[in-house]
């Protein structure tokens, strides 16, 4: 791929750096942290609404802990 570039003219080098350093910076705003990437989820995962407290039995199929109230 280098052996390319130094192949291209030197315009087409510059538009091609800049492309990259455009689509790196997008990259990094748009991955944020872990947290970004967790807060972006928020809601948007369909499950259970016991989920959070009987995870072990959906995950690992264990026994659930609590029985569901009717």
């Amino acid at each position: 791929m280098i052996e390319r570039v130094n192949n291209l003219s030197n315009n087409l080098q510059q538009q091609a750096l800049a492309l990259v350093l455009t689509l790196r910076e997008e990259h990094l705003q748009a991955s944020g942290n872990a947290w970004d990437a967790l807060r972006s989820l928020t809601g948007t995962v369909e499950a259970p609404v016991d989920w959070s407290t009987e995870h072990d039995h959906y995950l690992y199929g264990t026994p659930k802990h609590q029985e569901p109230k009717l």
